[in-house]
This record gives C-alpha cells, sequence and structure tokens, in this order.
C-alpha cells in the first residue's frame, strides 16, 4: 500500500470529454466516431418501483427527487440500485467495513441491474485506509486469453469485425476478475465474516425481487441479441416474451453460485464446476466460439498498484492508473486547465467549456496514442503528467475559439516506443459503488461487463463480460504497433475512473460513475463542479445539485450537450467559438459521497439512474 505522502502533479477528473480527429489515424478516427454515435444505455429515474424499501431509503429517493443530498454522521452508500444500497446498509450496521459492504452491494447489483456488472465482470477499485493513512487501488480487470491471438477481432482477410459480431460471441470474454477482487478485498480489509456477506443477494436471487422499469426497458430494447443463447433467452425472455417492470424475477442458479462462493470462497469459482461451466459456455458459443480456457481461470491475479493523483484547488484527486485511463487522462486536462480555469468562471460560462473541451481533445489525443496495460506497453505514465510538458501542451489553449485540430504530444519517457494510434471502442453500460464506513475508510469501485449484457452468454446465472472488445481490433496501422492491441493475458485498456480527492492528507470526496469513454468526463465534469462550484463557492450547489448539473461532453472534437437540459443553451455560443454541436441523451450513473470538515457524510445520486445515498449512525 503507497503511504499518502508524496508531491502529486495534474488533477484527476476535470471534464476530459474529446478525442482529437487529426492526429488520429483514419482508421482510428473513423471507429470513435462510431463509438460515439452509439447511443447509450436508456436512462431511467427512480420511481415507485422500489416500494418495499425501508423508510430510510424510502427517504433517500425522497431527497434525490427534491435534489437535496443525503446527510449521515458515520456511515454512507452510494450505489445503482436501492436494493443493492440496503445490502452494503444492513452490512455496515453489524460493524463491516466498506470493503465487507462493497460485496454485498456488488452481489445484489449483479443480480438486480445484471447488464451492468456482475460475477462474470471486472472492476477497479480504490482505497483509502484511515488507520495508515494510506491510499491504493486493485486491479480485477479482465485479461485476454493465453491463446487469443493478434487476430481475434479480424476476418479472414485480417480487416477487424462488425463490433455487434464480436461483441455477441465467446470470444469477447475475457478471465473474469469481480469475484477475486471481492475476496482480495476482504482479505486486505474486512471484518465480518466472508458468508455472511451474501446473505441479501441469495436471499433476494431465492425469494425473488421485483423487476424495475430499467431492467424492463434496457431487456426489451435489446430482446434480438438476448435471443441469440438458449440459457439467456430463458431467463430474461421467459416463454419467448421479455420480462417486465414489476415482475418478480428468481434467479435459484445465481443463489446456489453465490452460496459456493460463500461456503468455498473464490476458488468455488474459478475451479471446478462452475469454472468448467464457464468455459464449456464460453467455447461452445454457436457460430462464434471463444478460447478462454481453465488453465485462464485458475492462473488469473489481482493486482494492486499505486494510486495516480493530480492537484487541483489544494486537492490531490487520486484515482486508477494503467490500465485504465482515467486517472492519467483527467490528470491532463487538470493540468493544463487549472491555472486558466480563474474563480469568476461559473458553470454557464462558454469559456469554461471552451478550456475543458479543448484541453479533453488534447489529453485524448495522448490517451489515444499512448495509453494501454503497462505490463505489456511501455508507457510514460510519469511524462504524460509532468508539469513542463502539460504547461506547453496548455499554451494551446490560450486562444479565444476552439482549436482547428490537435494531436498526441511527445511527453517525456525513458523508453523509445513507437506507437500508432488506437481504434478500440469502449461502450457506455457499467456500475459505480462509493462507500464511507464508521471508521473512516472510504472506498470508490467502478465495476463492468462491459457493453449493456456483456457478451450475452449466460452461465450459472449470471452474464459473462465481453470485455475483450475493449481492445483495439487492428493489432498495427502501416506496420506501427498499437499500444492497446490485443496479446494473451494482457488487460484491455479502460475508462473506468474510481476516484478519492484528498485534502490535508484525508479524503474529501468519493466519486465514480459508468459510461464508457464519456466516463472520464462525467467525473471530470463533477469534481471541477464540486471543487469549484459547490458548497462555499459563489455558486454554492450541494453534492446532489453537482451530480445532477447537466452534461457537456467533448471526446472527439465535437461537442455533445445534454438534451433537454440547460447546457442546449450553450450551444450557440459554443458553435460561434467554432464547435460542431451535437444535441443528445448523456446517461451518467455518478454516485458520490463528500466528508465534510467535521466528518460528516454528505451522498448524492446520479438522477439518470434508480440508485440512492443512504447513511447512518453505527450501533
Amino acid at each position: 500500500m503507497t503511504r499518502y505522502s508524496r508531491p502529486f502533479t495534474a488533477l484527476i477528473f476535470s471534464a476530459l470529454l474529446s478525442s482529437a480527429l487529426v492526429g488520429l489515424s483514419t482508421a482510428a478516427a473513423s471507429a470513435q466516431q462510431a463509438a460515439d454515435a452509439v447511443a447509450p444505455e436508456a436512462a431511467s429515474q427512480t420511481t415507485k418501483a422500489f416500494s418495499s424499501l425501508s423508510p430510510a431509503a424510502q427517504d433517500a429517493l425522497e431527497s434525490k427527487a427534491q435534489g437535496l443530498s443525503t446527510s449521515a454522521k458515520d456511515w454512507m452508500i452510494s450505489a445503482a440500485n436501492p436494493l443493492a444500497v440496503e445490502a452494503g446498509a444492513n452490512i455496515l450496521r453489524q460493524g463491516g467495513s466498506a470493503a465487507d459492504a462493497m460485496i454485498a452491494v456488488q452481489t445484489v447489483l449483479g443480480l438486480v441491474e445484471p447488464q451492468s456488472s456482475g460475477l462474470g465482470g471486472g472492476a477497479f477499485l480504490v482505497w483509502y485506509d484511515a488507520a495508515s493513512n494510506s491510499l491504493t487501488t486493485l486491479d480485477g480487470r479482465e485479461t485476454a486469453p493465453q491463446a487469443a491471438t493478434p487476430q481475434l477481432f479480424q476476418d479472414e482477410n485480417g480487416e477487424p469485425l462488425k463490433f455487434f459480431d464480436a461483441v455477441v460471441s465467446g470470444r469477447s470474454v475475457g478471465t473474469p476478475g469481480t469475484p477475486a477482487l471481492m475476496q482480495t478485498a476482504h482479505q486486505k480489509w474486512g471484518k465480518l465474516e466472508w458468508n455472511l456477506l451474501f446473505t441479501d443477494a441469495i436471499q433476494l436471487a431465492t425469494e425473488g425481487f421485483t423487476v424495475s422499469p430499467r431492467l424492463a426497458e434496457l431487456v426489451a430494447s435489446d430482446t434480438e441479441r438476448l435471443s441469440r443463447f438458449e440459457a439467456t433467452s430463458a431467463y430474461f425472455l421467459p416463454g419467448g416474451t421479455a420480462i417486465t417492470a414489476g415482475d418478480t424475477l428468481k434467479n435459484p442458479a445465481y443463489a446456489a453460485t453465490l452460496t459456493a462462493i460463500a461456503t468455498q470462497g473464490a476458488d468455488a469459482f474459478y475451479r471446478g464446476e462452475i469454472a468448467s461451466d464457464i468455459v464449456s459456455t464460453i467455447t461452445g458459443a454457436e457460430d462464434n466460439p471463444g478460447v478462454l480456457s481453465a488453465t485462464d481461470l485458475v492462473l488469473y491475479q489481482v493486482k494492486e498498484r499505486p494510486a495516480v493523483c493530480a492537484n487541483f484547488k489544494d486537492t490531490d484527486v487520486c484515482g486508477m492508473g494503467p490500465p485504465s485511463s482515467g486517472a492519467l487522462t483527467v490528470g491532463q486536462i487538470v493540468g493544463m486547465i487549472g491555472p486558466r480555469l480563474s474563480s469568476d468562471l461559473g458553470p454557464q460560462d462558454p469559456e469554461s467549456w471552451r478550456l475543458i473541451g479543448d484541453a479533453s481533445r488534447l489529453a485524448f489525443a495522448d490517451r489515444g496514442r499512448y495509453m494501454a496495460d503497462s505490463d505489456f506497453v511501455p508507457m510514460p505514465t510519469k511524462g504524460l503528467v509532468d508539469a513542463d510538458y502539460l504547461k506547453s501542451r496548455a499554451e494551446q489553449l490560450d486562444t479565444n475559439t476552439a482549436l482547428e485540430s490537435v494531436g498526441p504530444g511527445t511527453p517525456p519517457w525513458d523508453h523509445a516506443m513507437l506507437l500508432a494510434d488506437d481504434e478500440a471502442l469502449e461502450f457506455p453500460s457499467t456500475s459505480h459503488i462509493s462507500i464511507v464506513d464508521q471508521a473512516g475508510n472510504a472506498l470508490s469501485m467502478t465495476t463492468t461487463i462491459e457493453n449493456g449484457f456483456g457478451s450475452r452468454l449466460f452461465v450459472r446465472g449470471f452474464l459473462l463480460n465481453n470485455e475483450l472488445t475493449d481492445f483495439s481490433f487492428r493489432s498495427h496501422t502501416n506496420g506501427v504497433p498499437i499500444a492497446n492491441r490485443v496479446e494473451p493475458g494482457k488487460r484491455p485498456r479502460s475508462s473506468m475512473a474510481p476516484t478519492i480527492v484528498m485534502k490535508d492528507g484525508k479524503p474529501v470526496l468519493v466519486i465514480g460513475s459508468p459510461g464508457g469513454s464519456r466516463i472520464i468526463g462525467y467525473v471530470a465534469n463533477s469534481v471541477i463542479a464540486w471543487l469549484s462550484w459547490g458548497a462555499g463557492t459563489a455558486s454554492d450547489l450541494n453534492l446532489q445539485e453537482v451530480v445532477s448539473l447537466p452534461h457537456l461532453i467533448n471526446r472527439f472534437g465535437s461537442y455533445d450537450l445534454e438534451s433537454g437540459t440547460s447546457a442546449e443553451t450553450l450551444a450557440a455560443p459554443l458553435e460561434a467559438m467554432g464547435y460542431e454541436v451535437n444535441i443528445r441523451d448523456l446517461n451518467s450513473g455518478l454516485h458520490a459521497i463528500a466528508i465534510n470538515a467535521d466528518g460528516s457524510l454528505e451522498g448524492a445520486a446520479d438522477p439518470r439512474r434508480e440508485g440512492i445515498a443512504l447513511g447512518g449512525i453505527s450501533n
């Protein structure tokens, strides 16, 4: 674990939102624009679907609807589904740690919102340990099978497959990391007995849970792909009809899987009958089988890595380094705009968004060129957030109009390497969990199976990921290797950005979001808003208001403005600056907790999804 004491450079989650088209190869630009065109998961607000919740959870729902944060004295959880949040709260009420509560939350999320995360996926976790005043991260990202080749996602002519032809298949499945990450976190920081952490999820799977409007909507919109595999269709489309909101859905197979893990540990997942069924499901996938083997499951390891941190407004914003691009890219953006985002520039000022948008374009250009799994590809990690490098890059922002073009820079590093631009697509499913426990430990974890419903392969009550499609489908461009190419055992690059903001050596904000490559912008916008426009500033926004702010996202050179919000009023001024503007749905899933100077807690959950923030007092 890394002691929190070293100096930090640029910030981690200001509004990083875009990637340059000039400076990228034509193929890379085309692929990224294709990703940009794919609609995000449908937005869905919390409704009466959760009428069976406790009075405290109902109050939390009401607070969110009114734009109010949830307040508590000792502990707080914010996550994407009320049933999952209540499961975690039950653990904290018993004296469990944030790591214990995360396991309860994750196992319920895998049941009630299976399209976003679960046992068949992976996760990144950032942990602040109150006893040692230290910060560390756990990498539970999926890995490519040992039998994977550079041609994994290419046709017989060496051309990249169409995206969904690769996704809905066995070949898209990487070795899951979530069960191993849960066990590693418990071994390091857990307080309660392991088997107690699965009680609520097993009970809900056995007795049934009420299908939420969000899950029903997403199933209905994906029936064609969900119907391709018999086990998947039988669960989500029983009798050929999609499940609907209000249905009671039971999952005895999931309950049995959880019971095995609860009694035998994560080995029950990675070895034996469950592992055998996972492999046979992947290799037996009709038309497009995969190559993951029992050996890949046995060999899987969670990796503890140092946090990547950057400075902004007297705080250190810390998150997940490679194979995530989140912390580095946001750090670059904030490092560039920090000296230029003056206190008189507010959230409605187009100049704020010009700075954020063009800094994002510059940062995303570096992301596409350099960022990948640093265990496999030499990366200029320090150079990308080097103060002098960011200062020189930021000089391009000293204008009054949008940059005509941007490209990757040449950060300092100790290993000469020629790399081509990436072409990977990354889709906007995923989920986020933020927890602060009564001891002051803080956990930020972003968890995913990648695309909504992952590979669509369903085994033992859970879906398998399609995480390998986060690799570039091409391995080289004009003979030059792409950093994020497929290699055996490698972890695909991610945009997941679980974040803990530190001030004077203590956490002050725990935050993260789903959203594919938009994650970086969602988290960055919210961190900037909290630190620049939050409580005590001229704007004086509470945390719920910060999380609910309209989104403005600029990843690839054009500005996406969230439809139906006040962001639309910035369209004309941004166009006058030279930006192409698109009005579109932007569905984040931000879950945040602020820790005040007196130790009290403030929680917020994104109104675009079904989650809540719930806090309490220790028994």
